[in-house]
């Protein structure tokens, strides 16, 4: 059986397989109830994450929730993975504020925190709820967000001190305000003399105004350059469109549409950043993204909120001491294997070129940029081995052995299973 939520399943595991199978689409499950009073929400695991967003914002200009920036992204697959966005070095992960779940059992019980335990709510909020049941709904701890937000893009090339820039992005990231969330993204562009050279974008948010921010920018982060005509104040919902590239001054019910703006095909995988990168390994690895031309590298900056919870507080395990998460992305229009595996491949070259940059023993990577890549379960009487190859990289040791734990007591005959789902302990099998 194969769980669907709202969609962006990076491999398809949950609409795809080399056997027969049957699709549990949860799509029509999208009610959502806002509590302004209390500050929480229920929100089934079907709606998306823009329907979210709308619905809070009807009933308020100064509650948000910190998840992803992508409105078509399905709330099932992206709480239960410890999805991330704009806000988490403010307030952590969806996970981070999660305070209540449903969800229906191997046997057919509907459950809650208190009648499922904790060891189960533990594994649901952020160990991918697939492999344990059927998620149903969440309840939420909303957050505060001003009345206005500042957002700002600035991008730079390498005739534009592009290094620099970058290296000293490395060193402060993750200590900045933690008001304050700058991205940065690497692709390859043609210069004005028609030559392939390196861009880097900085889309941010800022949780206040323009006058603070150009302050803090000056103090900590003067390489960027950025100047007060770069910024942009909005309410928070409408952060979301402009980050998302929607036409300014865009309803907030473009947010409800559920289809993406652009159907790709595509592949991503991840990375961890626990050491700045030296100026002379980014000079590296944009002569080699150059040479490679398509796949691009998305920094996502760490510290603040994220440093403070422990490792183990959740299933997601990547804390403190890492600077940045890397994205690496391709998309393509072409059909076909032939052109899949040729832009896939780029990507690998470009993942296998980054080791010596980043996180080691394990490589580790994020649960909710899955990726096949780093280890496949055929469910079999190798499970528990097959399954630690990619879990030690999504979970770190310790958790990993606690979702297996988990997962070997609630579905013992792994029932809920897919190409990565958690395996259940090998002599405690029937």
């Amino acid at each position: 059986m194969k769980t669907r939520s709202g969609g962006h399943d990076y491999e398809g595991l949950s609409y795809v397989a080399d056997r027969n199978f049957f699709i549990l689409d949860l799509f029509n499950l999208r009610s959502i109830n806002v509590s302004i009073e209390d500050e929480t929400a229920w929100v089934q695991t079907g709606a998306t994450l823009g329907e979210l967003y709308y619905r809070i914002a009807e009933k308020s200009s100064t509650h948000g929730f910190p998840a992803g920036v992508c409105p078509t992204v399905g709330v099932g697959g992206h709480f239960s993975g410890a999805g991330y966005g704009n806000m988490m070095r403010k307030y952590g992960l969806t996970v981070d504020n999660i305070i209540d779940a449903e969800i229906v059992d191997v046997n057919g019980r509907l459950l809650n925190r208190e009648s499922m335990g904790e060891e189960l709510f533990w594994a649901i909020t952020g160990g991918g709820g697939v492999s344990f049941g059927v998620v149903i709904s969440y309840k939420i701890n909303l957050v505060r967000v001003p009345a206005s937000v500042t957002v700002f893009q600035v991008r730079r090339t390498s005739e534009q001190n592009v290094t620099d820039v970058a290296y000293r992005w490395l060193q402060v990231a993750d200590k900045l305000d933690e008001n304050l969330f700058i991205r940065m993204v690497f692709d390859v562009v043609n210069n004005t003399n028609g030559e392939k050279t390196i861009r880097a974008s900085f889309p941010s948010l800022f949780l206040g105004n323009t006058t603070t921010l150009i302050t803090i920018m000056d103090q900590s982060f003067p390489e960027l350059g950025l100047k007060p005509s770069d910024c942009q104040e909005m309410n928070w919902t409408q952060s979301v469109l402009w980050y998302y590239n929607f036409p300014p001054g865009s309803p907030d019910s473009t947010l409800l549409s559920r289809t993406p703006r652009s159907l790709v095909h595509l592949k991503r995988k991840s990375d961890y950043v626990k050491k700045p990168i030296s100026k002379q390994g980014l000079g590296f690895i944009f002569k080699k993204m150059v040479e490679l031309e398509r796949p691009g590298l998305t920094f996502n900056p760490y510290g603040g909120r994220m440093a403070e919870i422990s490792e183990f507080a959740k299933p997601f395990p990547h804390r403190a001491g890492n600077i940045a998460k890397i994205q690496y992305a391709l998309d393509w229009n072409e059909n076909g294997v032939e052109a899949a595996n040729r832009y896939i491949n780029l990507t690998r070259v470009l993942h296998e070129y980054m080791t010596p940059f980043v996180s080691k023993f394990p490589r580790e990577a994020f649960l909710n940029y899955r990726d096949l890549d780093i280890g496949v379960n055929h469910n079999g009487k190798n499970s528990f081995l097959e399954g630690t190859v990619y879990g030690v990289k999504y979970f770190k040791e310790t958790n990993f052995k606690r979702l297996v734990k988990v997962k070997t007591i609630v579905d013992p005959d792994n029932f809920f299973r897919n190409e990565q789902s958690i395996p259940t302990l090998p002599f405690l099998r029937k």
